[in-house]
């Protein structure tokens, strides 16, 4: 009668940029099952072209395997994490050929260094230097997660976006 429309409210959601430069990967591509399947969470893989791991937001280190120094879980102030797993069997090499630039706890900006890795150093160990980024299940706070590009060069560039 009076013309109203509703607005569709859409929920907050947050743009992950890719951590890395390199590659895009879809997660089906990993030669990982945990990985592959989704069992780990929602999410993309990136072929790394440099070792060198960013933060694709603000927020707090919420864990690093500090002796492997491989993966990385970082939290949005929104309470969202994000795991970034350098590598496959990686964990083996016992931090060889890592160097971490934060710990636990640490407050981060996004494009900070978080991580460096020796990309030489994991191939000559059998690894492969393929890098998930995906979003652990089981966060009761995130309503959805989408893939929003798929280029093959994605940093700078708003790659994941989660929603909650």
């Amino acid at each position: 009668m009076f013309g109203f429309k509703k607005k569709k409210i859409e929920s907050p959601s947050i743009d992950i940029s890719s951590p890395l430069s390199g590659q895009f990967l879809a997660l089906d591509e990993v030669q990982d099952e945990a990985f592959s399947s989704k069992a780990m969470g929602e999410g993309f893989a990136i072929l790394p072209d440099s070792g060198r791991v960013i933060a694709p937001f603000d927020g707090i280190i919420a864990h690093i395997m500090e002796k492997s120094k491989h993966a990385i879980l970082i939290e949005h102030n929104s309470g969202v994490q994000l795991l970034i797993h350098v590598g496959m069997d990686t964990v083996s090499l016992k931090g060889k050929g890592f160097t971490a630039h934060v710990s636990n706890g640490d407050r981060v900006k996004k494009g900070q260094l978080l991580l460096e890795f020796d990309m030489e150093t994991l191939r000559e160990n059998g690894c492969s230097t393929v890098t998930p980024i995906v979003v652990p299940g089981g966060q009761d706070n995130i309503s959805r997660v989408e893939v929003v590009s798929e280029s093959k060069q994605p940093e700078n560039e708003t790659v994941l976006r989660i929603f909650y």
